[in-house]
């Protein structure tokens, strides 16, 4: 019995329970669990990732257009560059060995966990944020709308491309790089920076899924389950949500975050370990056929 067909939709339930808590961060744990429940390498993790956290944000995006709040101008404009990265780092995810970027995926979750953590417990204590200066992308009252400058532009850019390059190569959506950015870089509402946010995702991890069903590196058999299972929970998430204070789950999912990170961390240590120990037992070999 393959009981892959089992542990996905219960691995997608609980990352759309997250996703619906804490917003589409709860997506980026989509891969570690994939990793350590189904033993599946990242770059076969990658792609199945992607159609959850697509179909979620898609979800979420068409309620943010639905209530007026997204900035599907803004939105569209980011996705276009991260749409075009996120390409190239689906095809160095399969041509970088394993081990290597399981380091590289637990040091952006130790990143993503300590930041939310601080986030938290700031918030929890009152303590707030420190003043800074007007950023780039200003809404301009009388319309309502973002106001288009070249500093504005090039923010915005450089967060979807590199959004889309990290949803490529590792599979996350991108939301912990957007969210932040669109907080530094524009004076949007929370909930306007969330839904807008969204939308990017859904356009870059449903372009993302797409070339790798097309370039045939996505498993149909595990992802259809996954991402169905995860809107399920999504929906569940946003339920629990309403009845549970925000600061407390983002420091209980910071902390997860953070020991999922860590053993992510260990176990592609030791798997580097054992690729360079190999490597060295076989190099000897090679030179003698060599001669």
């Amino acid at each position: 019995m393959d009981y892959s067909t089992l542990i996905s939709p219960s691995l997608g339930i609980l990352v759309g329970i997250l996703m619906g808590l804490t917003g589409a961060g709860g997506g980026i744990l989509s891969v570690p669990l994939l990793i350590f429940f189904l033993g599946l390498p990242i770059a076969e993790a990658a792609p199945i990732a992607l159609c959850a956290v697509a179909l979620a944000s898609s979800i979420g995006a068409i309620l943010g257009l639905k209530n007026k709040i997204l900035r599907y101008k803004a939105a569209i404009f980011m996705a276009i560059f991260g749409s075009i990265l996120s390409p190239v780092g689906l095809w160095l995810t399969r041509q970088i060995p394993n081990a290597p970027l399981q380091i590289l995926f637990s040091v952006i979750l130790l990143y993503v966990a300590i930041n939310l953590f601080f986030q938290a417990r700031n918030e929890l204590r009152g303590i707030p944020e420190i003043n800074r200066k007007p950023p780039p992308c200003l809404v301009l009252p009388a319309v309502g709308k973002l106001q288009w400058t070249v500093p504005c532009a090039r923010a915005l850019i450089l967060s979807g491309s590199i959004a889309g390059f990290l949803s490529g190569l590792l599979g996350v959506g991108g939301g912990f790089i957007i969210v932040p950015a669109l907080k530094r870089y524009t004076d949007l509402p929370i909930k306007s920076i969330v839904a807008t946010s969204l939308g990017v995702l859904a356009i870059i991890t449903g372009g993302g899924a797409i070339f790798s069903a097309a370039s045939g590196n996505l498993n149909l058999m595990v992802a259809a389950p996954f991402s169905i299972a995860a809107l399920v929970g999504l929906l569940l998430g946003q339920l629990l949500g309403k009845k549970i204070s925000g600061p407390n789950v983002q420091l209980i999912f910071a902390i997860f975050t953070l020991l999922v990170a860590i053993s992510l961390l260990i176990r592609g240590a030791l798997n580097l370990r054992l690729e360079i120990f190999s490597l060295i037992e076989v190099t000897p070999l090679a030179s003698l056929f060599s001669c």
